[in-house]
């Protein structure tokens, strides 16, 4: 028997359509066996891995069966645990949502945004429990209207310590409310808050009890302590994009910084680190400009993204149930990872009891790299056609892009990013061509007497005009500005014996060869 479309199972024919121009044509199995449910309006009770379709088998029944919400009144909520679900969740929605209004609230962000958002109106809510609670506290958010729940990772927010949070809140919608649960596990809390909260829920259990730990191989391997950092940067390598995990913040900002010196592009995601920072850590790994997160157990949890090649635990899990969490971000959808554990000799037996608990049976062993790559499909590992060409020409030979962001020695610039974590890898793209003929910087430096800076990033001394900075010359007659030019970082600043101020007045300055040798600024 052929597997059921969405328009079998009773989904609008424009979420469809919406689906369809993103080549979504066929539901995954959570789908299959939940979405006509939740359509017809009952509780639905989900167990199904990360990674196998939750969004939008509870987003399609949203969004075909919301109300039209008032202000600062919603009609659907979704809880998340984490910031990064909730953003990610609400992008999916909006993909085929229409003229449905989804909008999110978390924290770590400003409230500006958020609080507009509320006053003209949001029909499906996704919000993380703290902030939704802070914005009820304002009298921002009223969630009495709310007649469509949705519990996401429940397990997730059960470990991360929100169920006190999710009960509060969801005694503040309507009492006739659909409510639809999604978790890994259906035992202990997620058990209790499905008989307190759910009437007479349809279950549906989809995939393995551990498909995360089945589908991927794993490595435990033994390593002294100052031979970790080497060895995480060759197999990272060996299979990227990676996800390594830490235990503290403090721990993943070194890693991440030490891996550079490698030449291996990291970006550190923790709950340390700002909102606009994680969110940028993350788009980053996800448009594969840098190759590994590394990241601590509790940020990571909001990490959902489809070919990450493989997970590094640099440092040991806190328990089995953590391992199970932190493998799970690779070899997701159907796609195949490599889980590496670099094992100090002192910790060999906690690794033996792990594995127990896991259902593992893999021995310890030195490492073994080579296996990695053979298991690390080479097109994860590669980049695209343009810039494979590109690296190709920079290093003058025919040999196949190797993983490593390299440096292009005729014009200093590093390719793929920063060697060392910080800047933009571009700053003196341009320096040894422009020191052959003025030496210039190529942030507009000069290097002969004449003035750092004209004031603007990317303004030059002399010559025609490049990129976006304006040509160094007059207002009447366009000659070059280098000979007594102030410096441009203070009113006045004077720079090999010109004057710089005609008359005292800031932003005045005397270019000294010009009809009229006088240019005024706006003041």
């Amino acid at each position: 028997m052929s597997s059921p479309t969405f328009a079998d199972l009773g989904v609008p024919s424009a979420i469809c359509d919406a689906l369809s121009a993103q080549g979504i044509t066929s539901p995954f199995a959570i789908q299959a066996v939940t979405i006509a449910d939740a359509l017809a309006g009952r509780d639905v009770c989900g167990r199904a891995p990360t990674g196998s379709g939750k969004t939008l088998a509870f987003g399609i029944p949203l969004v075909a069966s919301v109300g039209r919400a008032e202000p600062r009144r919603p009609r659907a909520l979704v809880l998340a645990p984490t910031r990064e679900l909730a953003e990610q969740i609400r992008t999916d929605l909006r993909t085929f949502a229409g003229k449905v209004r989804v909008g999110v609230v978390y924290g770590g962000v400003g409230y500006g945004p958020q609080l507009k958002a509320l006053r003209d109106g949001v029909d499906i809510l996704v919000a993380c429990p703290g902030r939704l609670e802070d914005l009820i506290d304002q009298g921002a958010v009223n969630l009495s209207d709310v007649d469509r729940v949705v519990l996401d990772e429940a397990d997730r927010m059960a470990d991360m310590g929100f169920m006190p949070a999710v009960r509060r809140l969801l005694n503040q919608t309507s009492d006739d409310r659909q409510t639809v649960l999604f978790s890994a596990t259906l035992d202990g809390d997620i058990a209790k808050l499905t008989r307190d909260y759910q009437n007479d829920p349809v279950r549906h259990e989809v995939g393995d009890e551990t498909p995360d730990i089945t589908a991927a191989t794993h490595f435990f391997w033994t390593v002294d302590k100052t031979a970790r950092v080497d060895l995480t940067a060759e197999a990272v390598a060996a299979a990227w994009p990676a996800i390594i995990f830490c235990r503290t913040r403090h721990g993943a900002d070194r890693l991440a910084k030490q891996l550079a010196r490698s030449e291996i592009k990291a970006a550190a995601i923790h709950g340390g680190r700002s909102q606009s920072q994680r969110t940028r850590a993350l788009a980053d790994f996800t448009g594969g400009r840098v190759h590994a997160l590394v990241a601590t157990d509790v940020a990571a949890r909001g990490i959902h993204v489809d070919g990450v090649a493989s997970v590094v635990h640099y440092d040991p899990p806190e328990d089995h149930k953590a391992y199970v969490h932190r493998s799970g971000r690779t070899a997701r959808a159907g796609q195949d990872g490599v889980v590496i554990s670099l094992i100090q000799p002192d910790q060999k037996r906690d690794t033996r009891r792990l594995q127990r608990d896991v259902g593992l049976d893999e021995p310890v062993t030195s490492p073994d790299l080579a296996t990695v790559r053979e298991l690390t499909p080479p097109a994860v590992r590669q980049l695209a056609p343009a810039e494979r060409e590109e690296r190709r020409a920079n290093r003058g030979d025919d040999r196949s892009p190797d993983y490593q962001p390299r440096r292009n020695r005729s014009n200093g610039k590093h390719r793929g990013g920063p060697r060392h974590g910080s800047g933009n890898g571009n700053r003196n793209r341009n320096r040894n061509d422009n020191r052959a003929d003025g030496g210039n910087r190529g942030d507009g430096g000069n290097r002969q007497g004449g003035p750092k800076r004209n004031g603007k990033p990317g303004q030059r001394n002399g010559g025609p005009k490049t990129g976006s900075g304006k040509q160094g010359g007059h207002k009447h007659g366009g000659q070059n500005r280098s000979h007594g030019q102030s410096e441009g970082h203070k009113p006045g600043g004077q720079r090999s014996g010109g004057p710089t101020r005609n008359g005292g007045k800031p932003g005045q300055r005397r270019s000294g060869n010009s009809s009229g040798g006088q240019r005024r600024s706006a003041a």
